[in-house]
């Protein structure tokens, strides 16, 4: 049977990783200051949906992973890695 859930019921597999990636930044980075970031690189985002991402509420595209990987250092793989 098809899943589009994560095992852990959520709707991505990368939230956590995201979260840990942000909070690895070496200035100390809220979800607001992420979606600042992210909305400079040209994804429409704010801080709300950073929160929904990073608690596994919200589904992720692969062009949102994708800039979402540049903007914080880190390859889309190693947020995909879990």
């Amino acid at each position: 049977m098809y899943k589009n859930k994560a095992e852990d019921g959520g709707n991505n597999i990368c939230g956590q990783k995201i979260r840990e990636s942000r909070e690895k930044l070496p200035e100390k980075t809220s979800q607001r200051k992420l979606a600042d970031m992210l909305q400079r690189a040209g994804l429409d985002i704010d801080k709300n949906a950073v929160q929904r991402i990073e608690s596994g509420k919200r589904f992720v595209t692969d062009i949102e992973l994708k800039v979402i990987a540049e903007v914080l250092g880190v390859s889309y793989q190693d947020l995909l890695d879990y």
